[in-house]
């Protein structure tokens, strides 16, 4: 195999596959990048065993050829090579190792075979659509914050996609994440060929993988789905991976639908007190207590080690006074995704679950579980 190739371009490729690869691997081939030399093209791929990304960019081909090489010393290498030197990439007969050159710099990387390489079928998908990388990027966003982190609930360990007819007869694409405190949701109206998509949950991992490749996408996303798995093609990179094996539960039931106390905030304002306030909080709660009167919140923070802290803001509010309590950093989380100048919050009492609405999108709410304060 022997091959050049520019810099920028192999370095924006590694930077994508290596991400997959865990520092620690008890299976030492999980360490590697494939490397695939073929026709005008290198193709690089690394997988998790959960998890398989691949990148194609274009290539003097000189020798076809195939190895699998470390990944992140591979990555580290060309990272801190000049930016303009073309890399030329070398396997001879007669030395076991990869000849990496660029400029005046020459290193040798061991290798393992790439027949040992494990890769996924490409096969077996049933459901096939194309979406623009700012919706799914928005769908994202909107939801990941509140994926759960406890393992024991792995059904948690990730984004529900799915499809509903909403009450028109159109079909949504949702995405839902919650942690069992916490819940956030979004829709997007479902893009051809995605109606009979099946419910699926798509890890964590995966989920952070996709959203660093759509920062750099051009063009729709093309999304195929299977029962067991689930690929998106993001310009020349392919994700594939494998979907978390659970069921997720019936969230609409815990989706408050007769909250009758509507309280108006400025969200920026909102938000910037929330994380005044907490600056006193306790790590293990960072609860924050939010009075509520008419035109008229009030936040307060009491920590007997670190001190009370206290701020009042203007709302809409026109309903008996309340008092509820919640997580700070929730709060943040989710006034860090409204888009729009103002939250409406939705609440019933001090001890039942709160609707947080954003004004300026429609096809995305939240859902907060009080603390007791």
């Amino acid at each position: 195999m022997r091959l050049n190739l520019e810099r920028a371009a192999f370095l924006k490729a590694l930077t994508h596959v290596q991400s997959v690869v865990e520092r620690r691997n008890t299976i030492p081939i999980l360490s590697n990048v494939l490397l695939t030399a073929q026709g005008d093209a290198l193709r690089l791929a690394a997988t998790d065993l959960d998890i398989e990304i691949s990148e194609t960019l274009p290539a003097d081909i000189q020798r076809p050829g195939a190895i699998s090489a470390p990944a992140h010393n591979l990555y580290d290498f060309v990272r801190k090579l000049p930016e303009s030197a073309p890399v030329l990439l070398e396997l001879k007969p007669d030395d076991p190792r990869l000849f990496i050159a660029a400029a005046r710099t020459r290193l040798h990387l061991p290798v393992l075979p790439a027949d040992d390489f494990p890769l996924m079928p490409a096969d077996g998908f049933d459901t096939e659509f194309a979406i623009g990388p700012v919706e799914l990027a928005r769908l994202i966003d909107k939801t990941r914050f509140a994926i759960s982190t406890e393992e024991t609930r792995y059904y948690l360990n990730g984004i529900y996609f799915h499809t509903i007819a909403d009450g028109g007869g159109a079909h949504m694409l949702r995405a839902v994440a919650t942690d069992g405190h916490r819940l956030a949701l979004a829709d997007y109206p479902a893009p051809q060929g995605a109606t009979k998509m099946p419910g699926v949950i798509v890890p964590r991992k995966t989920i952070n993988e996709l959203r660093r490749l759509l920062d750099d996408a051009a063009d729709d996303v093309r999304v195929s789905v299977s029962a067991q798995k689930i690929r998106f093609a993001v310009n020349d990179a392919v994700l594939t991976s494998k979907l978390i094996d659970g069921s997720f539960p019936e969230y609409a039931r815990v989706i408050p639908k007769q909250n009758s106390r509507k309280l108006k905030l400025e969200n920026k304002a909102f938000k910037e007190a929330v994380d005044r306030v907490a600056t006193v909080s306790a790590e293990r709660t960072r609860s924050v207590r939010l009075a509520i009167e008419p035109d008229k919140v009030t936040l307060t923070v009491n920590n007997p080690d670190a001190g009370l802290a206290t701020e009042d803001l203007s709302a809409e509010y026109g309903d008996e006074a309340m008092e509820i309590g919640f997580n700070a950093k929730y709060l943040l989380d989710v006034s860090g995704q409204i888009s729009g100048e103002q939250a409406l919050f939705e609440l019933a009492d001090s001890g039942s679950p709160t609707l947080v609405r954003d004004e300026s999108d429609d096809h995305a709410l939240y859902v907060l579980m009080p603390l007791r304060v």
